[in-house]
C-alpha cells in the first residue's frame, strides 16, 4: 500500500504551489483521494504518472520518499549500466532505486528498463561470479534487492481496469529464480493486464490447478534453471493436457528450450504456445491477444 500524500507535499516535491497543485487535480491531471475529513490525499504512483506524461521535473524527491536525485535525466541505459552494476555489488539499495526510478521518471518504459538496463547489468553481475570477480552473496543479494524495486515499480502503476485481461505464470519446479517472472508480470502490468506472478519454484500440478480455476486468457512460465529437463518436459506436457485449450501459453527464459519438445510433439498444445519468448515479443503477444479481444 503506497503512502498517501498531501498536496502540499507534492507540490513541494515538484516546485509548484499549491494551488496550481491543486487546479490540475480538479482537471483530473493528477488522480487524488479523500479522507474521511474530505481531505484530499494522492498516492505516489499517480504523481509519478503526472510526471511521466507531462514531462514535469521532479525538484525534491525526498518528498515522495524517493531517493535524492531520482529527479534528474536519465541517460543512455548503457551508460548507467556500470553505476547500477556498482551499487548491486556494494549492496546500495539507495544507488540501485535512483538509477532505476530517474529512467522510469525520465519516460522509458518497464520493458526497457527490463532489457536495456537490469538484464545486461545480471548477465554482468553473473559472468563475474563465473570469473571469481564476484561472490555468490553479492549476486544473490543483488538479487533481492532488484526483487524489492521491481515491486516498487509495480506500485507505481495504474491498477488494472475491471475488464482487463488475466495473465498468470511462474517458474516451474527446481526454478528459483524470481526476477524473471516479476519482470514478465510488470511488463503485462504496464499493457493494462491484471498480471498475477504466483511465485518460483511451482509444482506444475499447481499451475494447472490455478490455469484450471481462474481461466487467464495469458499464461506464462519462465524457465532460468532446469535441473531434469526430461523431467520438466513431462510435466509441461501434463499442464497442456490438463488445461483448457483457451488458455494461451508463453515460455520464455534462457532454459525454454527443455519445454520446446512437449510444446511441438503434444496434441494439446494445438498451436496454442509459443515458446522461446522474450518480452519484447511477450509484450507483442499479450497486445495481439487484447486486440483480437475487443475486436
Amino acid at each position: 500500500m503506497q503512502e498517501l500524500l498531501s498536496p502540499k507535499q507534492v507540490a513541494t516535491s515538484i516546485g509548484v504551489s499549491e494551488s496550481s497543485l491543486k487546479r490540475w487535480c480538479d482537471q483530473g491531471l493528477i488522480a487524488t483521494e479523500r479522507t474521511p475529513g474530505g481531505h484530499r490525499r494522492i498516492r505516489v504512483g499517480e504523481v509519478v504518472q503526472f510526471l511521466r506524461q507531462q514531462e514535469h521535473p521532479l525538484i525534491h524527491p525526498e518528498a515522495l520518499r524517493l531517493p535524492a536525485g531520482a529527479g534528474r535525466q536519465a541517460g543512455h541505459p548503457a551508460d548507467s549500466q556500470n553505476e547500477l552494476l556498482a551499487a548491486l555489488e556494494a549492496g546500495d539499495d539507495g544507488s540501485l532505486r535512483r538509477v532505476v526510478i530517474e529512467h522510469y521518471l525520465s519516460g522509458a518504459s518497464l520493458l526497457e528498463i527490463c532489457e536495456q538496463l537490469l538484464t545486461p547489468t545480471l548477465h554482468r553481475i553473473g559472468e563475474r561470479w563465473e570469473c571469481g570477480r564476484t561472490e555468490v552473496y553479492q549476486e544473490h543479494r543483488a538479487c533481492e534487492a532488484l526483487n524489492r524495486v521491481l515491486f516498487e515499480l509495480r506500485g507505481f502503476l495504474p491498477p488494472a481496469g475491471p475488464d482487463a485481461p488475466l495473465a498468470m505464470g511462474g517458474t516451474p519446479p527446481g526454478d528459483n529464480y524470481r526476477l524473471a517472472t516479476l519482470m514478465v508480470e510488470l511488463v503485462l502490468a504496464e499493457e493494462g493486464w491484471k498480471a498475477v506472478s504466483l511465485g518460483s519454484s511451482l509444482p506444475m500440478a499447481t499451475l494447472a490447478a490455478a490455469a484450471r480455476h481462474h481461466l487467464p486468457q495469458l499464461f506464462w512460465f519462465s524457465v532460468s534453471h532446469a535441473a531434469d529437463a526430461d523431467e520438466l518436459a513431462r510435466g509441461f506436457e501434463a499442464f497442456l493436457a490438463e488445461t483448457p485449450p483457451t488458455v494461451s501459453v508463453i515460455v520464455g527464459g534462457r532454459e525454454s528450450q527443455a519445454l520446446v519438445a512437449a510444446a511441438l510433439n503434444g496434441d494439446a498444445a494445438s498451436g496454442r504456445v509459443q515458446t522461446g519468448v522474450d518480452l519484447t515479443v511477450l509484450r507483442d503477444v499479450a497486445r495481439g491477444i487484447r486486440m483480437a479481444r475487443s475486436a
